[in-house]
């Protein structure tokens, strides 16, 4: 199976702590990279994690709170410094480039790289990426200012050729392609052999969803259903739900419900508010509902496998 890799570089909400980074992941898919939001010292997270800047293409922004994008200037200076020349694609907000691209010009001249910003109304689902291998759609998120969430969608490969029967009716290798891609095959003699005699399946697609900053929402239990893997914020325990509303963030087992509901295959919960010292109140509550809750920590590397298995 073809790596396919959540890692975490921050799991910390907005007030700083010597404990957690503020939010920033990074999917690894194929060697790959794809960060998901970029907050203070990621790049910092980067390098401990063991990340290679040359495989990072595209950056996905969900909202523009600092938490989430101070590390955008850090990280665009050092990419400059190693003498970058590829492309940065930075998917985000609308407004996002109106703010960053005049301290880019400050900060990081001579760079010999362009940043693109790819800007995405937050308010609806929209397909932002796409590749051979994934697909990436927004999941609208309720938040004080306009935020979306991210849907991970790797798209399947085509079928793995049975060597063995391809010998066996002597296929020859210019019909090889066609048979991956679902053709049949006939013989000299005019059989038809049908193609799963010739193929094995591949494996099942794969689905990563990030969901951030957010209050608990039915719209993101109907998007995210059925996930492999399924990150969804938990700012607060539910001793604190009064807060958690007054500043638009969910409880942890208000996120375990969201999993439990959507039927995922795992649940990783984080953006921790500062005042725990201790998250396990936060992973003790989720896990009650949700008894396949992970609790996210940073340089903590997640491999995403289907949850059929």
């Amino acid at each position: 199976m073809e790596k396919f890799e959540l890692n975490i570089l921050g799991c910390g909400s907005a007030l700083p702590t010597t404990r957690h980074f503020p939010t920033s992941q990074v999917v690894n898919l194929r060697e790959k990279l794809f960060m998901i939001d970029c907050g203070e010292g990621a790049q910092l997270q980067f390098r401990k994690s063991h990340l290679k800047f040359t495989r990072l293409n595209h950056i996905f922004i969900s909202h523009q709170h600092g938490d989430h994008c101070f590390g955008l200037l850090g990280l665009i200076s050092t990419l400059g410094m190693l003498g970058r020349t590829a492309d940065l694609h930075i998917h985000s907000p609308q407004g996002m480039k109106e703010i960053f691209i005049p301290v880019f010009a400050h900060f990081c001249r001579g760079l010999l790289f362009k940043v693109i910003f790819d800007e995405y109304d937050a308010r609806k689902s929209v397909l932002i990426y796409e590749d051979r291998s994934l697909t990436v759609t927004t999941i609208p998120l309720r938040h004080r200012i306009p935020c979306s969430g991210f849907l991970f969608e790797e798209k399947r490969t085509p079928n793995h050729l049975n060597r063995e029967m391809l010998d066996f009716y002597h296929v020859p290798i210019s019909e090889l392609n066609k048979i991956k891609n679902g053709a049949n095959f006939m013989t000299s003699e005019g059989e038809i052999i049908p193609n799963d005699v010739l193929t094995f399946p591949s494996d099942l697609p794969r689905k990563y969803a990030y969901c951030s900053d957010t209050l608990p929402l039915d719209t993101v239990t109907e998007q995210v259903k059925g996930v492999d893997l399924l990150f969804h914020e938990a700012t607060f325990s539910q001793s604190e739900e009064v807060r958690a509303k007054e500043t638009f963030h969910s409880t942890a087992a208000q996120a375990a419900q969201i999993a439990l509901e959507a039927e995922v295959g795992q649940l990783v919960i984080g953006h921790y508010s500062a005042r725990y010292n201790d998250e396990h109140v936060l992973f003790n509550e989720a896990s009650a509902i949700f008894p396949h809750t992970i609790l996210a920590e940073e340089n903590l590397c997640i491999p995403i496998t289907y949850k059929g298995k």
